[in-house]
């Protein structure tokens, strides 16, 4: 997901408080941190129940109950983050980690309804949550004058290019585009490029960075 404080969602089943975060993880210890800010936070609330999944692979996945019934928190979080669709058959979301704060409503659900409860919680936020997909991408810069950049840039996302931030001098501001590394798509940007411009630009390949690429 995007990079940031977190995504914060509530609902309430049956009288209980179920307040999702979801927070973007590179690894273990900024996950478990995050259930430790989210105790302090919440620390009046009976459960933190928490799930994450980590890694390119996905090959690091925990969850944890937190007194709740063994089975009906953690580990329905956790299959509501690994079974989410990315794009339509594909589950591949990973570096998440979810945190469920329980504020118990007086009436019990039982094992069947909290599991329900604690996957609904996950699955609802991120259905609201904003996602990215994390790409190695190449870096390549177009220098052009100040007064047609916005142009450019305007036709180049309007033709499905990723930009990345430009950057500016005196005379001239540099679009940056984000490519994939492979010989075909960066002719055809080149391409691209030179008919927008009559010519008078041209594409400069750069470096490949990890670039955030937002998910319709």
């Amino acid at each position: 997901m995007a990079a940031g404080g977190g995504f914060r969602h509530e609902l309430e089943i049956r009288r209980s408080r179920f307040i999702t975060v979801l927070q973007r993880t590179p690894d273990e210890d900024s996950a478990r941190s995050l259930v430790s800010r989210l105790r302090r936070e919440f620390h009046d609330a009976r459960h933190h129940c928490s799930a994450f999944v980590l890694g390119p692979d996905r090959g690091v996945q925990r969850s944890n109950d937190d007194g709740e019934p063994s089975g009906t928190a953690g580990i329905p979080m956790l299959e509501a983050l690994l079974k989410r669709e990315t794009a339509p058959g594909v589950t591949d979301l990973s570096d998440v980690a979810a945190v469920v704060v329980r504020y118990f409503g007086g009436i019990l659900l039982g094992a069947g309804g909290l599991v329900r409860a604690y996957s609904e919680s996950v699955s609802s936020a991120l259905d609201s949550a904003p996602l990215v997909r994390r790409q190695r991408l190449r870096i390549c810069s177009v220098p052009v004058p100040h007064a047609s950049a916005g142009r450019l840039e305007n036709e180049l996302r309007a033709a499905g290019y990723v930009m990345a931030g430009p950057s500016y001098d005196a005379q001239m501001t540099v679009l940056r585009l984000a490519l994939p590394d492979d010989t075909a798509g960066l002719a055809q940007a080149a391409d691209r490029v030179a008919a927008l411009t009559a010519g008078t630009a041209a594409l400069l390949a750069g470096e490949s960075e990890w670039i955030d690429v937002a998910i319709s």
